[in-house]
């Protein structure tokens, strides 16, 4: 009996740890749902009960016949993060290999440690990309190669400073506004020196990557799934965003018109 509510344990620990990692990684609530419901039916553990939000789990199961196989309940907080697919997309191969059988409780175990110690990108390569893609969005928006070049040396300066304040203390309503304000001066000053054409599009692309678009989307399919309270939770999380990006870039236009004069176009 003992060894039998020892291997619960176990089956429960290895839902929670595949549900911790697609949660804080950015996956919608009804797939970490599906994976830890996968991994519990497969070993034996009929658990019955999964209550996931944007930030928590809670997970209670049994073995069979309560009376026989006992009952166990664990609940972890998992805060807000950024999204690091490539996790989600290795716990989602993961669980299939366990529904198929080709995975024992104890290899489970060992991958999930080896996809929760998988490196992200390096900085220069966090960096490069962000340069592309504001370079990118700012041409799709209808900016110049001039434009885009000035976006592209505006989104690398903005993760720059991002992955400088990482670890600080700073809130995130904080970092946000700031690297509204940065990009924002960056483009101006480019504007003024005559090195950018459209000072609208080039903001436009620069502060594409602060924009939480798989949290908003997220947000918007746990919705449309009926989980409505991890879904406002996102959803609001990505609105403040929004909003202080607003405030940076706002704030930034208003400083620039109050000591230098004139309308910026």
């Amino acid at each position: 009996m003992q060894d039998q509510k020892k291997d619960d344990h176990e089956v429960l620990e290895v839902a929670m740890a595949a549900g911790h990692i697609l949660l804080e990684n950015g996956a919608e609530i009804s797939r970490v749902e599906e994976t830890m419901e996968r991994i519990c039916r497969h070993f034996g553990v009929e658990s019955e009960n999964f209550f996931v939000l944007s930030n928590g789990i809670f997970i209670t199961g049994s073995q069979g016949d309560n009376s026989s196989g006992g009952q166990y309940a664990k609940v972890q907080h998992i805060p807000v993060k950024g999204a690091q697919l490539d996790k989600v997309i290795a716990v989602n191969q993961l669980s299939r290999e366990v529904a198929e059988g080709r995975c024992s409780i104890e290899q489970a175990k060992e991958k999930l440690e080896q996809i929760r110690q998988m490196p992200g990108k390096t900085f220069p390569i966090q960096i490069l990309a962000s340069g592309v893609g504001s370079a990118c969005f700012c041409y799709l928006f209808g900016g110049s190669l001039r434009d885009s070049a000035v976006a592209f040396v505006a989104g690398m300066l903005l993760y720059v400073f991002l992955l400088l304040i990482r670890t600080s203390h700073i809130s995130k309503i904080t970092k946000n506004i700031c690297g509204g304000m940065l990009v924002t001066l960056t483009c101006i000053v480019s504007n003024q020196i005559g090195l950018g054409e459209n000072l609208s599009h080039m903001v436009i692309g620069s502060i594409i990557p602060l924009v939480p678009g798989v949290a908003f989307t997220n947000g918007i399919r746990d919705i449309a799934d009926g989980d409505y309270i991890s879904g406002a939770v996102r959803l609001l999380d990505a609105i403040l965003v929004f909003l202080c990006i607003a405030i940076g870039v706002g704030v930034m236009f208003i400083i620039y018109h109050r000591v230098f004069g004139g309308i910026l176009l």
